[in-house]
Order: structure tokens, then C-alpha cells, then sequence
């Protein structure tokens, strides 16, 4: 391994993407900033998390080995020998502002951060993988390969073969809500991405066991917000139905281009106006 890639120089490339970047933009007038600074977190390639979404969600789940052996076509590689490199982007104060007054469609800046922002991430993760090639660290980024696909998990329904979410809970950044968002740090109202890359780093500790650990229904009960903000009534006790969800989103895209004029969908009104929308609303298994 390069002896200057350590966590906090890839933390410093990616805060430093989001901080100076001019790809960071809503692309609207006030050419706004998409997303603010990062979170960082990584897990070992060899974890035995990955294996399990393999089992749980299906036989196309690809590993950080799997995949890394196919893209550089060396499966001599170990799995011990890579990384995942996950990171959260936050939705900035005025974007969740916005949403969190709307009851039924995307509010502008939130249907911006839906596509321009993913094109922000897009980039970033592009940048992370250039900046460790320059290092002479071999890395990809598992969602802009050929081998990413959207799929159909007998268990879970709309999946695919790799999953930004799973990553990011592997690597200690938060866990899942009611609504499947992933609760973090930062809350659920963010994006995600992430990269594999040929390093040995310490593994960002995970502080909790349970995958629903911060959410409050799941952890006490109560709370239930994300039920009463879903437009679609795709939100129950009972979890989420993706399909009703995907139906709605469906439905914003003529919205947002007659609305805001430029093609795009969106919803998240399920990340914004519920207490997980910028941190986590419960006290971790540490703090207890």
C-alpha cells in the first residue's frame, strides 16, 4: 500500500471534492451546493457482512472481492487486501427546508439534488478512484461498472448487486429506518457512495449490532413519523412496499418537468420532517 494513503487522506480527498468542486451544484441559478461535507467510514473487504447480503438478498450480490477480481481481472487478489470505501452526503439545511414543507411532490431543490446531485456523486466517486490510482492504488467504484444492475430479490423485491446503503452500514455509518433510509450521523436525508480500493485500513468501528438500532420505532415503538409523510401510503408497521413507492416516484417526473422544468423525479419526503432527518434520534449502544 502507497505508505501516503491513510483514512484521513481519503477523508481529505473526498471533504475536499465537496468543499471546492464546482461539479457540487444544484445547477440551478444560485448555483447552491449539492451536498455538504462528508462523513467517512470503511470496512474490510474480507468482512463477512458482504457475504451475508449474498445470502439474504441473492446469489448477484457481488462482493468487494468479486468484484475487484473481475474489474482488474486478477483473482489473485485477497479479499483481506481491500477496502470499502463508503461516504454520506448530506443534504444541505436549505434543500431538507424545503422538502420538509412539502406533502406530496419534491420540492425543487430536492428533485435537483435527486439528479444533479447524483451526477455530484457520480464525480465523486470518479475523483476518489482517480486520486488513488495517482497513488498507484488500484480502486472502482462498484456502481459505475459493468457489472452493476438493478435486480428482483425473491426476499426483498427491487434490488441489485450493489447495494451503496449496505455498504454504508458495513462501514459504520448508521442503520436502517422504517422507511428503509439509512439513519446516520448526519440523519437520512443524504446520499450515498462508495469504493473499493486494493488498501489495508482500519475498519470504522460499528457501534451498533442491530441493523434498526436507531430508528425509534424499531428501538421503542414509537414515532411512526415517515408513516404519515409517505404520499403513497407506502409505509406501514409492516415496513416498506417498494413497489407502491416506485409507482409514486414514477408519477413526480411529469411534476418536476412541468413544475421546475428540467426532467428529473424525486420524493424524499420520508427523509425530511421525522426526527431522523439530520441525526440520529436514539443514543447508540455506546452511549447507553
Amino acid at each position: 500500500m502507497p505508505w501516503e494513503i491513510d483514512g484521513d487522506w481519503v477523508r481529505g480527498v473526498l471533504e475536499d471534492f465537496i468543499a471546492h468542486s464546482s461539479h457540487n451544484s444544484l445547477q440551478n441559478p444560485a448555483h447552491e451546493k449539492a451536498f455538504g461535507r462528508p462523513l467517512v467510514g470503511f470496512a474490510c473487504g474480507d468482512d463477512p457482512l458482504f457475504e451475508a447480503y449474498k445470502a439474504h438478498v441473492g446469489p448477484f450480490f457481488i462482493t468487494p472481492w468479486e468484484l475487484f477480481a473481475i474489474t482488474f481481472r486478477d483473482s489473485a487478489v485477497r479479499a483481506e487486501n481491500l477496502t470499502v470505501i463508503s461516504y454520506i452526503l448530506p443534504q444541505t439545511e436549505a434543500t431538507k427546508a424545503d422538502n420538509r414543507k412539502e406533502d406530496t411532490f419534491p420540492a425543487e431543490r430536492w428533485a435537483r439534488a435527486r439528479i444533479f446531485g447524483e451526477k455530484v456523486n457520480e464525480e465523486m466517486r470518479r475523483h476518489l478512484v482517480t486520486a488513488l490510482a495517482e497513488q498507484g492504488c488500484r480502486a472502482v467504484a462498484p456502481v459505475l461498472t459493468p457489472q452493476f444492475s438493478r435486480r428482483i430479490s425473491p426476499k426483498y423485491g427491487f434490488s441489485s448487486t450493489w447495494s451503496e446503503r449496505h455498504a454504508a452500514y458495513a462501514c459504520g455509518l448508521g442503520t436502517f429506518g422504517l422507511c428503509d433510509g439509512l439513519i446516520t450521523p448526519v440523519g437520512k436525508a443524504m446520499r450515498v457512495g462508495s469504493v473499493v480500493a486494493e488498501l489495508r485500513l482500519p475498519p470504522t468501528p460499528r457501534p451498533y449490532t442491530d441493523h434498526h438500532a436507531y430508528c425509534l420505532f424499531y428501538a421503542r415503538g414509537t414515532c411512526k413519523k415517515c408513516i404519515d409523510r409517505c404520499p403513497a401510503g407506502a409505509i406501514t408497521t409492516a415496513g416498506k412496499d417498494k413497489q407502491l413507492c416506485m409507482q409514486h416516484v414514477i408519477k413526480t417526473a411529469a411534476y418536476v418537468s412541468d413544475t421546475f422544468g428540467f426532467k428529473g423525479y424525486g420524493c424524499g419526503l420520508c427523509q425530511t420532517g421525522v426526527p431522523c432527518e439530520s441525526r440520529i434520534p436514539i443514543k447508540t449502544e455506546k452511549e447507553r
